[in-house]
């Protein structure tokens, strides 16, 4: 299965439920419906990897202060490098980005 597989009216609608969002509350009432805990951590914990990533930090740095396994943050690069762009994205919007 791969992302093209997910592009559907179901996950059309999420995404547009998301984006009328207006606060982070209302993002955290959400997503603790939406996901378990660990789920979100999982989420939470590769968008900090691709953030140290994008600023130069090596694997070992990475994990050392993220506590993510080598696997996870070969695959966080791999995204980066080889990605649809999204990481990169979200930090350019966060003005964290190159």
């Amino acid at each position: 299965m791969n992302m093209k597989d997910i592009r559907t009216e179901g996950t059309d609608r999420l995404f547009k439920a998301m984006m009328s969002f207006e606060s982070i509350e209302e993002f955290y009432d959400f997503f603790e419906d939406l996901c378990t805990v660990k789920e979100l951590r999982d989420m939470t914990q590769r968008f900090e990897v691709a953030a140290l990533l994008d600023k130069g930090m090596s694997y070992q740095k990475v994990s050392e202060l993220t506590n993510v396994s080598s696997a996870t943050i070969s695959r966080v690069k791999r995204c980066l490098d080889y990605g649809s762009g999204g990481y990169a994205n979200a930090l350019k919007i966060l003005g964290e980005g190159k």
